[in-house]
Order: C-alpha cells, then sequence, then structure tokens
C-alpha cells in the first residue's frame, strides 16, 4: 500500500484552462482484454467468442464499453487534471463498436470552467482507425484539492 507516501498530485483549478487539449492513442490488445475480463468476471460471448458474434449485427468479437470508459477515468486520473481529481458526472455515448485490435484515438477538451462548484467540463471524443467517432461523452471533474501534508514538490 501507499499510505503515508508524498504524491505529485494534479494541477489545480485555478492552473487549467478553457480550450486545453489532450490526445492519447490506445490500441486494444488480447492481454488487457483477458485481464479486465478476468478481474471482472465477465464472461459475456459477445467479448470473447468469434462464433457468436459473428452471428451478432457485429460480425466480431467488440471491447467492452465499461472497458473503454476505463480508459477515460483513468486519462483524467493521470493527466487532465490528473492525480487527485475526480469524475462526478460522465454522459457518454458508445456510438460504434470498438472491435479487438482497434487503435482508439481520445482527444479530451476542457470547454467549461465553474469556479462556484469548482468543477471542469471536459468533453472527450474517440476516433478508430478509419477517422470514424466511436465514443463522445461529457465528463464533469473535480480537479485535485492539494493539502501541504499529501503534495510533494
Amino acid at each position: 500500500m501507499l499510505l503515508g507516501k508524498k504524491r505529485k498530485l494534479g494541477r489545480r483549478l485555478e492552473e487549467i484552462s478553457t480550450g486545453e487539449k489532450l490526445t492519447l492513442t490506445e490500441k486494444i490488445e488480447d492481454k488487457d482484454l483477458l485481464l479486465f475480463l478476468g478481474l471482472t468476471n465477465d464472461a459475456n460471448p459477445l467479448y470473447i467468442q468469434h462464433d457468436y458474434a459473428s452471428q451478432t449485427n457485429y460480425k466480431k468479437p467488440i471491447v467492452p464499453s465499461i472497458m473503454l470508459t476505463g480508459i477515460i477515468t483513468s486519462a483524467i486520473s493521470k493527466y487532465m487534471p490528473g492525480p487527485g481529481s475526480h469524475i462526478i458526472k460522465q454522459e457518454i455515448e458508445f456510438v460504434k463498436p470498438v472491435y479487438h485490435y482497434d487503435t482508439i484515438q481520445f482527444l479530451f477538451e476542457v470547454v467549461k470552467i465553474n469556479q462556484e462548484r469548482r468543477t471542469i467540463s471536459i468533453q472527450v471524443q474517440a476516433t478508430d482507425e478509419q477517422e470514424e467517432t466511436a465514443i463522445k461523452g461529457i465528463l464533469e471533474v473535480c480537479p485535485p484539492q492539494h493539502f501541504e501534508s499529501v503534495d510533494e514538490d
């Protein structure tokens, strides 16, 4: 456990500007899918069985939407605004399926800063290799609170 250790926190509300952007590219690999499905004990045949998925409208196995949501959540926690931040509301639409081995590019943009609530709104859009939108959404995020006892310089 990391209890008691000082950790670098993400940026404060005052350090964030409307229009800031972050781009991340993620390739969906078998190892990531199997690890996720193993941890969640999810054996949905649509995610792992080619023979089943081939009979559906998707034609091949798809990536679980909650796994894609995890990639989005991780980007907020790691980069924008970073460690110590927390998503308090999210609206995510999965416009088209993401398949195994797809490379997805995520674009995050700060679209609103609410000083009164001390939150920021981040728009997210993910596109596939054909540059078609696969995911779009909006997140309301509380940037980290900085305290002397846990903030590392």
